[in-house]
């Protein structure tokens, strides 16, 4: 199993209900697939760096995860089909941009704690 990380931009004139219903959607396709999610950060409603389809800001959601290269396209596929997705960036870590993301989430959680 590789250790993968896709983050997607969802369009802005969903409401909180619906971007959480789509995110869940896509956590349900891999869990499906047999992949077991790491880490899922929400990073919320960011103004994109140049205008995609007319529109300037955007939901961003980062999904790390375990699973088969064989997921990947499977949630690619589904990725392209959703209107409610801007844009999408799914890569495969190395063994040293796993240990930085595990590192920056213990960094994260200890801060959580104070």
């Amino acid at each position: 199993m590789n250790h993968y990380e896709t983050v997607f931009i969802l369009t802005p004139v969903l409401s909180d209900v619906q971007m959480k219903e789509a995110v869940e959607k896509f956590k349900g396709i891999l869990t499906a697939e047999g992949a077991a999610i790491v880490n899922e950060e929400n990073w919320g409603l960011k103004k994109l760096a140049y205008p995609i389809q007319k529109k300037s800001t955007g939901f961003y959601q980062l999904i790390e995860f375990d699973a088969e290269p064989s997921v990947i396209e499977k949630l690619e596929v589904n990725f392209r089909r959703d209107e409610r997705v801007i844009r999408f960036l799914t890569f495969k870590q190395d063994k040293y941009a796993a240990e930085y993301a595990a590192k920056r989430r213990s960094v994260k959680s200890t801060k959580k704690e104070d």
